[in-house]
């Protein structure tokens, strides 16, 4: 990481906050209109766009759409100037697709970049995961029963098992799961899309969601482990095979327990999130006569530093921008 060593100062992630805001202009146009595809290609268009032009050697890792079949950026698409420093790439232009389609809160637009070879490259496309904030690092194990982990936060926490909010994608295979959560006596917030944003939420005391549980997306994994890196929070992973090809894809991966640094490590970690739908993490995207008010978060690992960046963007002195709302 030379040109970081020579420039120590340089924050990559305020970079990324242009990148963000690039793809959630974009989508925010595509919001309720029921095509979940146009909106998606229209904020990957936007990113590639943006990322295009960060000084960096980049390289995609976690790429977008092949869960979905969605227009995406792709596994190995090399992106930025091509000068250093060199840079595994995690993309999410829309974390939260069908929110935006259907015109729902908490959708975002998520990038994150770590040092080159530093992020975990999925073999399945699912992962079981459990993730927390800073005051309850090192008391979770994905390994032990929902009730272990739940007491484990209530009392790092100094709270009540049943004062714990439990956030859970609400999906048909979280049954069992929701029933043994109910049975502690423990609160859940179910959500319907975005477990990144439900994961960030842990690590903001006054987002009320204490615990993430339960399987969702692998690449979402490694992002949410590199907003982690960031914050002081923790993730730990299990690959989760849905077939037999899957399961002979991943191998002895399966019985691994992957937790933060195997998922994203290296010494700088870069991240940021902007707001496309309004929701609990961020403010979405809101549409003026001139242009349009963004929402961002942005972090980086070595400080610790969490910056809110609120910006007005004018469409008639935006390039990329503009083309890509077009």
């Amino acid at each position: 990481m030379a040109e970081l060593r020579r420039d120590p100062d340089r924050n990559l992630a305020l970079e990324l906050a242009r990148v963000t805001e690039g793809a959630a202009l974009a989508a925010a146009k595509w919001m309720g209109r029921g095509d979940k595809n146009a909106g998606d290609g229209a904020a990957v268009n936007a990113m590639r766009a943006v990322l295009n032009v960060v000084g960096m050697d980049g390289i995609v890792v976690i790429g977008e759409g092949e869960k979905d079949e969605a227009p995406m950026l792709f596994n190995g698409e090399r992106l930025g100037t091509g000068v250093p420093p060199l840079m595994d790439i995690a993309v999410d232009p829309i974390d939260g697709t069908r929110l935006l389609a259907t015109g729902g809160s908490g959708s975002i637009s998520v990038v994150a970049l770590a040092e080159r070879g530093r992020m975990f490259r999925p073999t399945t496309f699912y992962m079981d995961k459990i993730v927390v904030g800073p005051d309850c690092v090192g008391v979770i194990d994905i390994e032990a029963p929902p009730a272990a982990n739940i007491r484990a936060v209530a009392r790092a926490k100094g709270m009540p098992i049943s004062a714990v909010t439990v956030c859970i994608l609400d999906r048909p295979r979280h049954a069992e799961l929701i029933r043994k959560v109910r049975a502690t006596g423990a609160r859940i917030k179910l959500i319907g899309d975005g477990d990144v944003a439900g994961g960030l939420q842990t690590a903001i005391p006054e987002s009320g969601v204490d615990i993430l549980m339960g399987i969702g997306g692998t690449p979402e994994g490694v992002i949410t482990a590199a907003a982690m890196r960031c914050v002081g929070g923790e993730i730990q992973g299990r690959l989760w095979a849905r077939d037999e090809a899957e399961r002979a894809t991943a191998g002895a991966e399966l019985d691994k327990v992957l937790d933060t640094n195997t998922l994203c490590g290296g010494d700088n970690v870069f991240f940021s999130a902007t707001g496309i739908t309004s929701g609990e993490l961020l403010e979405g995207v809101r549409f003026t006569a001139t242009g349009a008010n963004t929402f961002t978060m942005v972090m980086r690992s070595t400080t610790g530093t969490v910056r809110y960046i609120e910006a007005h963007h004018r469409f008639d002195k935006i390039d990329v921008l503009t083309r890509a709302n077009n």
